[in-house]
């Protein structure tokens, strides 16, 4: 009995000598939560400002606010050709520029047709000599530009880097890198004129995080966002908004069916995420363009790095 006694005097002695050290760490508990939920609630009124508002309030057409033509680069891509269609349906005339002419003649015509506005396609291989660009210059002569619009183009399935032909790893880096940043140079100095003006660059959520046998695709996705944001501060008090949109998976367009990409709530068909994503614009400058992918990169980027290495290579195995 003497020794229970001697332990509960004990018990107490200590529990007053620690006891402002409980209350600090209630507080210092008490701030974190305190944090946590502020930033929570900040991330919750960005969502809707973002992705519900432009959609439920009415704001001046896209051609009064930045122009009357958009030039689309990588329109072989369902993301990009579905984009071009929703700026079409906007009123806006559009010019692609490809290097496949059979790819992007059917969608040109479709969407003269179904909105009447021009659609003019652009033949430009960058990969020959820069005469490429004398082309493009020459067909924006005398309109006014208020759109330039570049999607990445997408890795078909995934490839290690050793196992990537040289030829066709130039051919990717080319295009996704070097002919995006020479069509914003071509395009920005006419919206420069006019003091109005957007560039989108379209990349993927894959420039969150690194992912197993996409290297190029993180990389380039990567270039995309980063090169997007610097030109979003350069510019944006020119009267330029430059936005990154950082869509995840996308599903295949009617026209190109694919079972490994069936649509739902978190796979959006392309006109879906297209309608989303043109509502962004001149509201966020980095964005997913689509609230669930919002949801799917919050979580991403909350993963620490050497979690989602360990789960990358579990998943390979």
């Amino acid at each position: 009995m003497a020794s229970v006694d001697s332990f509960q005097l004990l018990y107490g002695e200590i529990s007053r000598s620690c006891n402002p050290y409980f209350e600090t760490l209630a507080l210092i508990g008490a701030l974190y939560a305190a944090r946590r939920a502020v930033i929570l609630l900040r991330d919750c009124c960005t969502l809707v400002r973002v992705h519900f508002l432009p959609r439920i309030i009415p704001s001046k057409k896209l051609t009064q606010r930045f122009g009357d033509w958009a030039v689309v680069y990588g329109a072989a891509e369902p993301v990009a050709k579905a984009y071009a269609e929703e700026l079409a349906r906007h009123g806006v005339s559009i010019i692609f520029v490809t290097r496949d002419h059979s790819s992007i003649r059917d969608t040109a015509a479709t969407v003269s047709q179904s909105y009447g506005v021009e659609a003019v396609v652009i033949l430009a291989d960058f990969s020959l000599d820069q005469a490429a660009g004398n082309l493009i210059k020459e067909a924006m002569r005398g309109k006014d530009i208020g759109f330039l619009v570049n999607c990445v183009e997408a890795v078909a399935s995934p490839q290690s880097l050793v196992e990537m032909p040289e030829q066709s790893l130039l051919d990717l880096v080319n295009k996704n890198v070097a002919v995006a940043t020479l069509m914003t140079r071509l395009v920005l100095p006419g919206m420069l004129e006019r003091s109005r003006g957007a560039v989108v660059n379209i990349s993927s959520g894959a420039c969150a995080k690194p992912l197993p046998g996409r290297v190029t695709l993180t990389a380039s996705t990567g270039y995309m966002d980063h090169f997007s944001r610097a030109l979003h501060l350069e510019y944006s008090g020119k009267g330029i908004f430059v936005q990154s949109l950082t869509p995840f998976q996308i599903a295949s367009s009617e026209r190109q069916p694919s079972s490994s990409s069936t649509p739902g709530w978190f796979v959006p068909k392309p006109e879906v995420y297209a309608r989303h994503a043109v509502s962004t614009l001149g509201v966020s400058n980095r964005t997913t363009g689509y609230w669930p992918h919002t949801l799917q990169y919050g979580l991403m980027t909350r993963i620490p790095e050497w979690i989602w290495v360990l789960g990358s290579r579990v998943l390979i195995s």
